[in-house]
């Protein structure tokens, strides 16, 4: 086994980062400005930036392919986990909080224990998958990113219900660290649906009925189905 001698290692941080790892530290910064979008209670943006926190995580893998990227000391693997931190944990528990401090302040406590439930779940559903991902070819728990899609996409359909979502966030947290398969996204006409909706919310350009947002209601749909999808296929 191939072993790294500290005193002999090159530090320099130009040594680690490469491409891909500029790419999710985009997603840790639209993560941040999420958090940033909810605690000054502009939801729609801060909803929007957890979506487009999905764009630059699920593109990151593909520029270290395309560009030959070798992680051998795992630098960009744990760039990418604590960027997934701030975006898909702390953003989502930030939402879910900052709403309910605004709109509905008698359940503030329970807002806090279901955003606190997010970001633990998260972080131990992220610790897990360092150590096994090499060792696995399926997800096992419910993929992070996909609380953080799950309460964006109910809020900008226009259906957004604070009970409803703090009753998903928890079996969605509860999901993530189960020990569970769920498949990869192997459906080429769901996911292009799917990013079309990305695509149209990213803009905020809505299709609405009975101001429902068709794009959101989409997402959040697709959202709930993979949540579930382990029923039907296990």
């Amino acid at each position: 086994m191939k072993t790294h001698n500290i005193y002999n290692m090159e530090t320099k941080i130009q040594s680690f980062i490469g491409l891909a790892d500029f790419v999710s530290l985009m997603n840790l910064s639209c993560g941040f400005f999420s958090i940033i979008s909810a605690v000054n209670n502009n939801f729609t943006l801060s909803a929007t930036f957890m979506i487009l926190s999905l764009l630059f995580d699920s593109i990151d893998g593909w520029v270290a392919r395309k560009t030959g990227r070798i992680d051998e000391l795992g630098f960009g693997k744990n760039i990418d986990s604590l960027s997934d931190t701030i975006s898909f944990g702390l953003a989502p528990a930030f939402f879910i909080y900052s709403y309910t401090h605004l709109n509905a302040p008698n359940l503030e406590v329970p807002a806090i224990l279901v955003a606190l439930f997010i970001i633990i779940c998260g972080i131990l559903r992220l610790a897990r998958y360092n150590v096994i991902s090499d060792k696995v070819k399926t997800f096992i728990g419910y993929p992070i990113p996909g609380i953080a899609i799950l309460i964006a996409s109910f809020y900008l359909s226009g259906i957004f219900n604070i009970y409803l979502a703090f009753i998903l966030a928890v079996i969605v947290s509860i999901a993530m660290i189960c020990n569970v398969k769920y498949p990869k996204f192997s459906n080429k006409i769901i996911l292009a649906l799917n990013c079309i909706c990305i695509i149209f919310l990213i803009l905020q350009i809505p299709l609405k009925i009975f101001n429902v947002n068709i794009f959101g209601l989409i997402l959040f749909l697709s959202t709930v189905y993979y949540l579930i999808s382990p029923i039907f296929t296990n």
